[in-house]
């Protein structure tokens, strides 16, 4: 039985579905989604080259940006919730803290190194034989080069996922054929979490 880890990038996936299934008006859980259940999906949706193949979800990461909580800590503590939650159900979190820039909040806290440190995972589990199949839920083109490396070195098999739209689609890699699995809104149903981590329970 092969063994998958799902490497979720939080905001890129948080975004994507938000914008091609939501208003900009919708409320903020519109876009979250439960990271063990994407990560399932993403295990059953085996390509067709697959065939009886047997795959088992071995883990699911996830990478994200994390408020600082002296300039903002009702985001902080919304995010450390859902962090919880996360972790509760068995996911790896991988937090970065954000940057502000000087004029914060006139100009939003951005997230750096979330895809360098999703990369250097990705590469890494590979080379220790971490997993046999590795699946990116991104559509970050920074990340093509961890997975050119561990196609050209065949580490293991390698994969992507993302929200898909005639006008939105997932990583690809020139010259390289690599399976994409292509989620729709009806996917998005079915693993969407509408809980608002904002209110403390």
């Amino acid at each position: 039985m092969r063994r998958v880890v799902v490497f979720i990038d939080a905001q890129n996936t948080y975004k994507g579905a938000r914008e091609l299934f939501f208003m900009k008006t919708d409320p903020s859980p519109c876009g979250q989604f439960d990271p063990i259940k994407l990560g399932e999906l993403v295990c059953k949706k085996k390509p067709p080259s697959c065939g009886h193949e047997a795959r088992r979800l071995h883990q699911v990461r996830i990478y994200t940006g994390r408020p600082e909580s002296s300039k903002d800590p009702k985001t902080y503590g919304a995010h450390m919730r859902q962090s919880a939650a996360w972790e509760k159900k068995g996911v790896i979190v991988k937090a970065r803290t954000l940057r502000y820039p000087f004029d914060w909040p006139t100009r939003s806290a951005e997230e750096k190194g979330i895809d360098v440190a999703l990369a250097v995972d990705f590469v890494t589990l590979a080379v220790d034989q971490e997993y046999d199949i590795g699946v990116i839920v991104s559509t970050d083109t920074d990340l093509r080069p961890a997975l050119e490396y561990v196609t050209d070195k065949n580490l293991a098999s390698v994969e992507v996922a993302a929200w898909y739209t005639t006008f939105a689609r997932g990583l690809s890699l020139p010259d390289r054929l690599m399976w994409c699995h292509r989620l729709v809104r009806s996917d998005y149903d079915a693993i969407a979490d509408y809980v608002d981590y904002n209110i403390k329970r």
